[in-house]
């Protein structure tokens, strides 16, 4: 069975009971429950689980505020059970990184799929957001080396091929990365200029 620490946020004791119920019963046994959305994050902090389970009934625009802060704060699967919902608190809910969003759905023998679609997709999530993270680097570093490049053709009177040989050299003798070199390079011509 899966050994996930679930923390189930729930001010209405039958309503966590259930969810804890139907937990238990898909195999999960360490759960931890907490009877507010006051200081939430201190208690994913001390808690450390590797889900949040948060049933609001009615949420609030506070309340999906709060969830955006949380979320942001600590990148863990979150599924939000709710009573009653509309498209706007749906979309701020989907903003505030809650990765299921279950309306009118409490039942425990829904808990196994639920649980597991939400770490699903929170994982679909989390690669793409590495990756435009990595994307995003990687430009980053190609924009400073070709600045740099830019540098050494016009100091040394290079071509743009013999430049970045020439860097890539440096860096290889130096044994450090392109990037750090250019970095450097652009580094030295602003102090010089």
């Amino acid at each position: 069975m899966p050994s996930l620490r679930i923390l189930i946020v729930d001010t209405n004791k039958v309503r966590a009971a259930i969810i804890e119920e139907g937990l238990r019963e898909a195999g999960y046994t360490d759960l931890v429950r907490v009877a507010t959305t006051t200081g939430l994050v201190a208690a994913i902090e001390q808690h450390d689980p590797d889900v949040v389970v948060i049933d609001l009934e009615d949420p609030s625009r506070d309340a999906l505020a709060d969830m955006f802060l949380v979320s942001r704060h600590i990148r863990r699967p979150i599924t939000m059970f709710v009573d009653q919902s509309d498209s706007a608190s749906i979309e701020a809910a989907v903003e505030a990184g809650v990765s299921a969003y279950i309306v009118d759905g409490l039942k425990k023998e829904r808990m196994q799929p639920i649980l597991q679609t939400c770490i699903s997709r929170f994982n679909a999530f989390r690669k793409l957001r590495e990756e435009l993270e990595d994307a995003r680097s990687q430009l980053e570093e190609r924009k400073t080396i070709d600045r740099a490049k830019g540098i050494v053709m016009r100091m040394k009177g290079l071509t743009e091929e013999e430049a970045y040989a020439l860097m890539r050299r440096t860096a290889m003798n130096e044994k450090r990365k392109l990037a750090d070199i250019a970095r450097s390079l652009i580094t030295a011509a602003e102090m010089l200029k």
